[in-house]
C-alpha cells in the first residue's frame, strides 16, 4: 500500500504525458508547432490555477518573495521539457519517449536525487537504472533493424 499513492501520481503524470504526445503529434502539420506548446502551457496554467485553492491559500506573493530563484528555475525546466517533448514527438514520434524516460532516470534519479539531495538508492534501484540504460541500447538496435 505504501507504493499506491506514488504509483497513482506517476500514472496521472504518465496519462497527462500521453495526452500531450497525442496532441503534439496531431498538431504536427503546422509550420511552427511550438506555438501549440504556448497554448498548451496556458491551458495547463489555467487548469492548475483552478485546482490550487483546493490545497490551501496560494500565497503567490510570499512564494515569489522567498523562492523566486527556484520558481524561475522550475519554469525554465518546464519550458525545456515542453519544447523537448514537442520536438521529440513531432519529429521522431511518441515511441522515442523511451529515450527521454531513461535519460530522465539518469538526470533526475541519479544526478538530482542521489547526487544533489543524497536520497538513498539500494541495489534494486541501481539494477533498475542499469536495465533502463539497457533499454536505450535495445531501442537503438531496434531502430537500426527497421
Amino acid at each position: 500500500m505504501k507504493l499506491l499513492t506514488p504509483l497513482l501520481l506517476a500514472l496521472m503524470a504518465a496519462l497527462g504525458n500521453a495526452l500531450f504526445a497525442i496532441a503534439q503529434k496531431k498538431i504536427a502539420g503546422l509550420d511552427n508547432t511550438l506555438a501549440s506548446v504556448v497554448l498548451a502551457a496556458l491551458c495547463a496554467a489555467l487548469l492548475i490555477m483552478i485546482v490550487v485553492p483546493l490545497f490551501g491559500p496560494p500565497q503567490y506573493g510570499q512564494l515569489l518573495g522567498e523562492n523566486w530563484l527556484w520558481v524561475l528555475l522550475s519554469g525554465v525546466g518546464l519550458g525545456l521539457t515542453y519544447v523537448g517533448f514537442n520536438m521529440l514527438y513531432t519529429r521522431y514520434g511518441a515511441s522515442y519517449y523511451v529515450v527521454y524516460a531513461v535519460l530522465s532516470i539518469v538526470t533526475t534519479a541519479i544526478i538530482v536525487g542521489f547526487g544533489l539531495f543524497r536520497e538513498s538508492l539500494n541495489g534494486y534501484h541501481w539494477m533498475a537504472i542499469a536495465t533502463s540504460i539497457l533499454t536505450i541500447v535495445l531501442f537503438t538496435l531496434g531502430n537500426q533493424s527497421r
